[in-house]
């Protein structure tokens, strides 16, 4: 991806539109400007221009913004145009700046992928921008800024700073070495500097899966026996028409998922194949899926047929950390008590119940985020998580390795294998072999 390129794209949503805004980065966007708008506006102040092309013909008429680098987003000259919002206008003034020399279409995330270039965010910056384009749900919204304005980043540069410290102790105690009393006095801090982060590492790393599912969606399996009403109660919860209801057993073969907004915290229902001894290839595949989603659940709901229930989930499945909550289906056919205890009781075909089922949902979606309001810091991101857990593997060693009196060399080159690690997560550090995968999620654009 060249830098020396100049580059442009629209950053408003596509299609019919009042306002589209374009926006133009690198080292001609001031030459954009004056080669279609006549001159520059005075740097971010908003100027009413009439837009043409070389040859004269008019494109639309526009507000133009100015930002000269490196006082941009990006770090290098910008140009902003708010044109009319429709297709053609939008054609018109991309052919205008494709025909620019040294201009040509963004690549997707490229804009943010020059400002962290230039220094301007940090990659935990970058996984909130990217999260914050994403956000469904005031959960998500709130994490995502708190990564924006550089809460995670602050954290662990101070992380970073305080094993630096401790590397420094150590260093010393090397070049030391024939001083016995100052070699263990040095040793000493650098343990409790090196255990205080153990400590502040695995307290952080506590709370990942909270940020996960904030950031993913709290997973709710729907399982259970075949023609018990998992499709039809999928479709009742999402309030449309998602899957296909037959009485036919076998009709649901793949998985399919609905994301819900529940109080601010998504969740994600997943219908899936009934569990049976299936004839097919095809649904024997679907039943695999099904296993596969409910291992990796926050919650499943075992569906059964208040008429002819199954109370016990099938032996072949696995929850691993997931709840099971066993909800009886049909109860609208049913007179008096259950036969059977059960922890809802609905009918996904009247809608009874269905509230008591969305509260509990959101009460236990609530429960897995925790206190959003209390501003937690937490990692969001399985790269975040993947990294942090290495730096503490290192501090880990390091501790071991001086109750095992190891050479103070190799103690040195622990806590300096997990400060590369805390660098590698704002980017600091070897950042090149993870910008493809963070960058890889966003849109043109942006």
């Amino acid at each position: 991806m060249s830098t020396g390129a100049t580059i442009f794209a629209l950053s408003s949503g596509r299609g019919r539109a009042g306002v589209a805004v374009v926006r133009v980065s690198g080292p001609g966007a001031g030459f954009a400007v004056e080669t279609l708008a006549g001159r520059l506006p005075q740097p971010r102040q908003a100027a009413f221009r009439r837009l043409a092309t070389r040859d004269g013909d008019l494109i639309d008429e526009a507000l133009v913004l100015w930002f000269p680098g490196p006082r941009s987003e990006t770090g290098e000259d910008m140009a902003e145009f708010q044109v009319h919002g429709s297709r053609a206008v939008l054609s018109a003034l991309f052919r205008a700046l494709g025909a620019l020399p040294e201009f040509r279409m963004a690549e997707p995330g490229e804009f943010v992928r020059r400002a962290f270039l230039n220094g301007k965010v940090d990659l935990t910056q970058v996984e909130g921008i990217a999260d914050l384009v994403d956000a469904e749900t005031d959960a998500q919204r709130r994490q995502a800024l708190r990564q924006v304005t550089g809460g995670l980043a602050g954290l662990y540069d101070a992380w970073r700073e305080q094993l630096t410290v401790a590397m420094a102790l150590v260093e010393a105690a090397i070049d030391f070495s024939d001083e016995a009393d100052v070699t263990a006095d040095v040793l000493r801090d650098a343990d409790m500097a090196a255990d205080r982060l153990v400590s502040e590492l695995n307290r952080h790393l506590a709370g990942a899966h909270r940020g996960e599912v904030v950031r993913d969606g709290f997973r709710v399996v729907l399982a259970g026996p075949p023609n018990v009403g998992k499709s039809s109660l999928l479709n009742a919860l999402a309030r449309r028409d998602v899957a296909i209801v037959s009485d036919e057993a076998g009709t649901t073969r793949d998985v399919l998922e609905v994301r819900l907004d529940l109080g601010g915290v998504p969740v994600v229902l997943t219908d899936t194949a009934g569990l049976r001894d299936a004839v097919g290839k095809v649904e024997q595949e679907g039943i695999r899926r099904t296993l596969a989603r409910a291992e990796d659940a926050d919650l499943v709901l075992w569906i059964v047929d208040a008429l002819a229930p199954v109370p016990e989930p099938a032996g072949a499945l696995r929850v691993g950390q997931a709840a099971i909550l066993l909800v009886a289906n049909k109860c609208d056919a049913v007179s008096g008590a259950l036969a059977f205890p059960a922890d809802i009781r609905l009918s996904a075909r009247t809608g009874d119940g269905l509230e008591r089922l969305t509260d509990e949902l959101a009460r236990r979606a609530a429960d897995a985020v925790g206190d959003q309001a209390a501003g937690d810091l937490v990692p969001t991101s399985e790269r975040q998580r993947v990294i942090l857990q290495a730096a503490l593997h290192h501090l880990e060693g390091f501790a071991r390795g001086r109750s095992e009196d190891r050479p103070i060399e190799l103690l040195a080159e622990d806590l300096r294998l997990a400060g590369q690690q805390l660098g590698r997560l704002t980017g600091r550090i070897d950042a090149e072999d993870v910008l493809g995968a963070v960058f890889a999620r966003f849109c043109i654009g942006k």
